[in-house]
Order: structure tokens, then C-alpha cells, then sequence
């Protein structure tokens, strides 16, 4: 249950501080489709599968998630809340 005067709704640091979390679990769940997905293929003419095109594009998809890694780790830096347990140690 809500107290009294605190407010009904987060304010923009903290909802956006949410939401690139949530952004940076979904990637995770992103990748794993994308890992998986080639299973899904059907070989086109062969019998086999085409091992090269499969190769590049696992190659190309770890690339990808890694880049965007990199995009969203400055912004969970940036919008980080302070640390409590370093706080916390310094009371007692």
C-alpha cells in the first residue's frame, strides 16, 4: 500500500534507469532467439545443411549483440544508482 505524499508515479531518471534495464535483459532473450533460430532452417536443395551460411550468420549475430552490448553498457553506467552497501559500511 502507497503512504501518504509519496508519489503515485516514478519520475524520469528512475523510469528510464528501469527501462534500459529491462532493455538490456531482453537482449539476452533477443540473442538466444536469434542463436536458436537456424535450427528452424530447412536445407534448400541438399539433404544437408549449409554450414557456411549458418557460420557467417552466428558470426554475424554475436557481433551484432555484442555492439549493441557495448551501445547500452555507457548508458547503465551513466543512470546507475549509488551503491548502498558501501554507504551502509561506513555506519557501523
Amino acid at each position: 500500500m502507497r503512504r501518504p505524499g509519496t508519489p503515485l508515479f516514478l519520475g524520469k531518471s528512475g523510469y528510464r534507469r528501469r527501462r534500459l534495464h529491462d532493455a538490456a535483459r531482453l537482449v539476452t532473450v533477443f540473442g538466444l532467439f536469434l542463436f536458436f533460430l537456424p535450427i528452424l532452417w530447412e536445407p534448400s536443395q541438399t539433404t544437408t545443411r549449409d554450414t557456411t551460411a549458418v557460420g557467417l550468420y552466428l558470426f554475424g549475430i554475436w557481433a551484432a549483440l555484442i555492439l549493441l552490448a557495448a551501445a547500452l553498457a555507457p548508458a547503465l553506467r551513466r543512470t546507475a544508482p549509488p551503491d548502498r552497501d558501501r554507504d551502509a559500511g561506513d555506519q557501523g
